[in-house]
């Protein structure tokens, strides 16, 4: 059996003399104890050197991974064999299983053998002194610890979130004191609060007035304008408050002191805040502000896993509940959430809010992973983007064509209203569309491109209807034609019935008057007779020559 023991200087292997004693877990610890007894149980067999420290640490690393470099490897192949290898990890001892087909042991004798080496392991590797081991220890600890951190000392962003923590505990604590102080001397001066709104003038005013009667004969220039002074003045001679003692006004100015102390404290710590963030996060800086950066870097818990977010994540960074609450419901989801307190959202329109939201967190998305991981200490690719997004808004906002609407490297294109105009000329290329009034329906909204197969059927549909109305009227000139000779047909069989009853009435009237009149009147009217009688058969081949024409009409 072979032992696998890593050191800071490089990569042992040791040869198991005595397997029967790794029976005895309890016992093997009294076989080390001395470098003498310590020789009988193992033996060196080969060492591998590291060359350097970049060497070391990736190995170190790998290891801590459960992975074999690849120095490890050939050192492996070249000196294991069919051995079996016991090492101080199970994932080690299953990856060079699966890569190199040696067998390994991992169990509570292993351990425990491990830890004999330890303790002996100068006495074991000839050439390695302890004062050498010391220092090879604590330079491998130290490059390991940064290599784990991934950043340089420099950009620690705890700093940040601890004090963007403590920035949002202190105006809390400030809020509540602050308005402790206008509730408590509220009852002396109640008029006070309406006069002076800010909370730190305030109690720098009550710290210097204490009692209202003591107001006419103070300045309180540095502290307030002279309007708001004289206002103070008036009202503290006719003011409705109760009287307050000494004591009482004594403890009131403590709490003032507490009031401002914590209001300079809290401008300190708003300094320290914007000099770390413009040196650890500078382009995420430049676009949302010292603030909204701090926030969302909190709220990611740190730089580096804030980086690894994509920028619709970074969007919605601190409204999960409203998120989680409209997928639940299936509502609309959240356009913003940290973000939308930046100054280049403030500046939008309603309308536009989460357009802008939208591209700035995929701006600030960027700059998140250049300061996380870039090298570059200045703040250039966040003024850029943070000029590219002032564009845009205005852009949409309809101040200025977009110099960089379409893309940050050219004018976009704008193309012209008559596409069938010719250059320089007044006529068009082809002749102007025509309004079309099918295109009017509610019910079902043709599309505007149809194909000519289409448009023939609806066409043919026209046609016929025309014909159809061209046949109904000649339909009823024939009718209106038809009734016209019937009418003329029952008028000329109607006029030979009329003249006979005017003869029959002529012939009583005649006989009359020759029964009582003279015969020279019978002579004159059978004369009369006659002479009609004459003109009839005149007049009736005319009447028929007419009806003739008007058939044939």
């Amino acid at each position: 059996m072979l032992v696998l023991f890593e050191t800071p200087a490089g990569f042992a292997l040791f040869k198991v003399l005595d397997e029967g004693k790794l029976s005895k877990v309890e016992d093997l610890w009294k076989d080390f104890s001395t470098a003498e007894s310590a020789r009988q149980v193992v033996k060196l067999k080969a060492f591998s050197k590291f060359e350097n420290t970049s060497e070391a640490l990736e190995a170190a690393t790998l290891l801590i991974d459960g992975k074999a470099s690849k120095g490890l490897r050939k050192f492996l192949r070249a000196h294991c064999g069919k051995d079996t290898l016991a090492v101080a990890d199970s994932k080690l001892g299953n990856a060079i299983k699966e890569k190199l087909q040696i067998d390994c042991v991992h169990n509570n004798a292993v351990m425990e053998l491990m830890r004999g080496v330890r303790n002996q392991l100068t006495e074991l590797i000839s050439g390695l002194a302890v004062q050498d081991m010391a220092p090879m220890s604590l330079g491998l600890s130290h490059s390991l610890s940064r290599y784990k951190l991934k950043f340089s000392a420099e950009k620690v962003d705890t700093m940040i979130v601890q004090a963007i923590g403590l920035l949002d505990d202190l105006d809390k604590e400030l809020n509540t004191y602050a308005m402790r102080v206008r509730e408590w001397y509220g009852w002396h001066f109640p008029e006070l609060t309406k006069i002076i709104q800010d909370n730190i003038q305030y109690a720098r005013a009550v710290k210097l007035m204490g009692d209202r009667v003591n107001a006419a004969s103070l300045d309180f220039s540095e502290i307030l304008p002279e309007e708001v002074e004289a206002e103070l003045k008036e009202a503290s001679v006719i003011s409705m408050g109760t009287e307050i003692g000494e004591l009482d006004l004594a403890n009131i100015r403590e709490l003032c002191d507490q009031v401002l102390s914590l209001s300079e404290y809290r401008a300190q710590l708003f300094d320290y805040l914007k000099s770390r963030m413009n040196t650890i996060a500078p382009n995420l800086t430049a676009l949302v502000g010292e603030l909204v950066g701090a926030r969302l870097i909190a709220h990611g818990g740190s730089l580096l896993n804030l980086a690894k977010q994509p920028g619709s994540t970074v969007q919605i960074l601190g409204a999960e509940k409203a998120l989680f609450r409209a997928l639940k419901t299936k509502h609309a989801t959240p356009k913003y959430g940290l973000i939308y307190h930046a100054s280049l959202i403030g500046q939008a329109a309603p309308k536009f809010k989460g357009k802008i939201s939208r591209s700035l967190a995929a701006k600030s998305a960027l700059a998140i992973r250049c300061d996380a991981l870039g090298d570059g200490q200045d703040n250039t690719m966040g003024l850029e983007n943070r000029a590219k997004l002032e564009a845009r808004l205005r852009n949409l906002e309809g101040k200025e064509l977009g110099r960089f609407g379409g893309s940050a490297k050219g004018k976009p294109k704008i193309e012209a209203y008559d596409k069938d105009r010719k250059k320089g000329a007044g006529g068009l290329i082809t002749p102007a569309k025509t309004y079309n009034p099918s295109a009017d329906s509610v019910i079902g909204q043709l599309a505007s491109s149809m194909d000519e197969d289409t448009q023939q059927p609806s066409t043919d549909k026209k046609k016929e209807k025309k014909e159809k109305k061209e046949k109904k009227k000649k339909e009823k000139e024939k009718n209106e034609e038809d009734k016209e000779t019937l009418q003329a047909d029952g008028d000329a069989a109607e006029e030979p019935v009329k003249k006979e009853k005017k003869k029959k009435k002529k012939d009583s009237t005649e006989d009359a008057e020759l029964q009582n009149g003279d015969k020279d009147a019978g002579e004159k009217k059978k004369k009369r007779k006659k002479h009609e009688e004459q003109e009839e058969p005149a007049e009736m081949p005319s009447k028929k020559k007419g009806k003739k024409k008007k058939s044939e009409d």
